[in-house]
């Protein structure tokens, strides 16, 4: 694997003696004695494109294209609902009970959503991540995730974002185990595409999988591989562009291919739409949730690693070696 750069001190965007940013930027909070909840917005520009990435949870919270917004845009002071643009590491989707066995033992994390008994989305969505490095073009954000009950595994983290005035966003998310004993690893993020925030039951949808886990009355549950089907002739299948009209999805999908894919959401009166673009080999899984929580004006498209519960049934699972990294890149455009 290439190296990451996780070793050495960061070049620019660190605490200085003063307590400011090297890059000059301010700290992270937005006035003294007040923190916000997403740390201090960082603002990425590139030709017509615009990005903002908050500290914490490495968060993608807007992109613009000539000020049209391909994800759903998070306001500084809100508290993020429903995982809005959230790096998830080191376990993407679900951990069924929140509980896992690894190398012979047993393991038990925090299960954050009570209502399924599930452990969601990983162990970093809520820590504030450091800025290594920082342009107007380009942000890296890194985090060390240290040992803890349930997942004593040590993880140097990195969240990298790249504008590009002809190919809009590139996302990197890396991992580097930084213990001394593998670590079992998964990744993924959160992005909702939108396309101007125009409702998605209007908007045309398509997602180049053969396979989906589950029908669909098995919305957001975690299910045995066995339940993975033909996507084809299922109300789920969007392998051509689809209208969404009031289908709603919550479901991993596979059989994506080996190559770069892409999936897109585009209002068919406008024409306007965003694009997320993955390759097949880094990221062989995908969930697509119709987005309920937020009023159904995106949908959540989340590449993923692995499926849902993969430190139980081991599918895709990753396992670091000690100093061993791993990286997950995607795109996000406009159209």
């Amino acid at each position: 694997m290439t190296n990451s750069g996780f070793s050495g001190a960061p070049s620019n965007g660190v605490p200085s003696n003063d307590g400011a940013l090297s890059n000059g930027t301010a700290p992270n909070s937005t006035s003294p004695g007040r923190l916000s909840p997403n740390g201090t917005p960082i603002e990425l520009a590139a030709g017509s494109y615009r990005a903002t990435i908050y500290p914490v949870g490495a968060t993608l919270a807007s992109l613009t294209r000539d000020g049209r917004h391909l994800v759903l845009p998070l306001p500084a002071d809100t508290v993020p609902h429903a995982y809005t643009g959230k790096v998830l590491m080191p376990w993407p989707n679900r951990i069924v009970g929140g509980r896992y066995s690894f190398e012979g033992a047993e393991y038990q994390v925090p299960v954050n959503e009570p209502e399924t008994g599930m452990a969601l989305h990983g162990l970093v969505c809520w820590d504030e991540w450091t800025v290594a490095e920082a342009s107007a073009e380009k942000v890296v954000l890194r985090h060390r995730l240290m040992g803890q009950p349930g997942y004593p595994f040590p993880l140097e983290l990195e969240a990298g974002y790249t504008l590009d005035a002809e190919t809009g966003l590139r996302v990197e998310l890396a991992a580097r185990n930084a213990g001394v004993a593998p670590a079992p690893y998964g990744v993924s993020a959160h992005p909702y595409l939108t396309a101007d925030l125009v409702p998605v039951d209007r908007c045309v949808l398509q997602v180049p999988a053969a396979q989906v886990l589950g029908g669909p009355d098995q919305s957001g549950r975690p299910l045995d591989l066995a339940e993975l089907r033909a996507a084809e002739g299922t109300v789920l299948a969007f392998a051509a562009p689809e209208p969404i009209g009031s289908r709603t999805a919550d479901h991993a999908y596979t059989g994506l291919p080996d190559g770069a894919w892409q999936v897109s959401l585009v209002d068919p009166e406008t024409g306007v739409g965003s694009v997320l673009s993955a390759d097949g080999k880094d990221a062989p899984w995908l969930q697509i949730y119709s987005g309920e929580q937020m009023g159904r004006l995106g949908v959540a498209v989340e590449p993923m690693t692995c499926p849902p519960d993969a430190f139980n049934s081991g599918e895709d699972l990753i396992v670091l070696a000690p100093g061993e990294e791993h990286r997950l890149a995607f795109g996000i455009s406009g159209l």
